[in-house]
């Protein structure tokens, strides 16, 4: 295809769309360190997660015998698929390489650290999940990020008045 030019975007980006994102991560975490990761899922989960009918907000992640799970994630059910319907909030197998689960997981078994979801998308027809490895926030560290978050943007108000 000679004739194609491409514009800045990539193909992947036009592929893929973001269905939920965990919004009180990025609020709760200093996030140190993400991955895109497959997950496991029924059929009826993917209908339900095409349909925006998740919820991530509460879910972790955990490193189970050498294999990474996805815990407390809320898919409904999907109302068409009948006896053949998933449990809302059994836990979900995530596909990782095995060198991608020692480098990520090591990260998360030291104290305070945790893996936490930020998002689910759909990459090329798949359901993907980022992680991250988390350090959770005092509440006196969400303050002060609050208030410096605060103080740019009337930092940038005012430039822009001037």
């Amino acid at each position: 295809m000679a004739g194609k030019k491409s514009s800045g975007k990539s193909s992947e980006d036009s592929n893929s769309r973001i269905v939920c994102r965990n919004r009180r991560a990025r609020h709760n975490f200093d996030i140190l360190d993400e991955i895109e990761c497959g997950i496991v899922l029924r059929g009826s989960e993917v209908k339900s997660i095409r349909d925006n009918q998740v919820n991530i907000e509460e879910a972790y992640a955990r490193v189970e015998n050498g294999e990474v799970w996805l815990h407390n994630a809320d898919i409904a059910e999907y109302p068409q698929a009948t006896y053949l319907n998933h449990e809302r909030r059994r836990p979900r197998k995530l596909l990782l390489h095995r060198r991608e689960i020692h480098k990520f997981a090591e990260g998360a078994l030291q104290k305070g650290m945790t893996l936490v979801p930020l998002a689910l998308s759909f990459s090329r027809g798949k359901v993907k999940v980022t992680l991250a490895v988390a350090k959770g926030r005092k509440s006196y560290d969400k303050r002060d990020k609050i208030l410096k978050h605060e103080d740019q943007r009337t930092i940038r108000e005012s430039m822009k008045r001037r």
